[in-house]
């Protein structure tokens, strides 16, 4: 009653899984970031024109450092890790996104430009729940750095060290865009 069982096992197909695989998932990875990257771009400056575009050039500067860190810690970019770029340009977008709307009300409340804008930055504005959506993020992915492996590793660095930057590039390159513009007097 114990031992092996008389089937046999036939191999019936074989394949090998080259490093050529890989590289077209991270090739069209990258496609995929780069559309998406180009159409939040586009709609940011479309839905909100200069401001838009002080996003846009916010979100890029936080791209640079994001490839900058992880470049400096010797990262890798792997699909996981594109997959917490895109996830973090959608967090940093979100942000601009929550002032600009919190602005937005508090001009339609009867504030001046430079109060509304001012006001939209303040931990009564719009900074409670960035702060709040970024640090129950960061909590999260501590948790998956803390205890997964491989894949999901990457892909929490790359968050963690995309939240940190697109928290930096939201709050203080978008305003210090913003301010400089309207004390230009426009």
């Amino acid at each position: 009653r114990a031992g092996k069982l008389p089937a046999s096992a036939d191999i019936i197909q074989s394949e090998i899984v080259g490093p050529s695989l890989g590289q077209e998932a991270i090739d069209s990875g990258m496609s995929s970031f780069a559309i998406a990257f180009a159409i939040v771009l586009l709609w940011m400056i479309f839905y909100y024109g200069y401001a838009g575009a002080f996003a846009d050039i916010a979100l890029l500067f936080n791209l640079l450092v994001i490839f900058g860190v992880m470049t400096g810690l010797g990262a890798v970019l792997t699909l996981p890790g594109i997959a917490g770029i895109v996830l973090t340009i959608g967090m940093s977008v979100d942000a601009n996104v929550i002032i600009y709307e919190r602005a937005k009300e508090e001009l339609l409340a009867g504030k001046k430009i430079k109060e509304a804008v001012s006001y939209a930055f303040t931990w009564k504005g719009a900074m409670s729940s960035i702060i709040d959506a970024n640090l129950t993020t960061a909590l999260t992915a501590l948790i998956l750095f803390l205890f997964g492996t491989g894949p999901i590793k990457g892909f929490a660095t790359t968050l963690l060290i995309g939240i940190a930057t697109s928290l930096f590039s939201a709050i203080f390159i978008s305003r210090l865009l913003i301010e400089w513009f309207l004390n230009k007097g426009k």
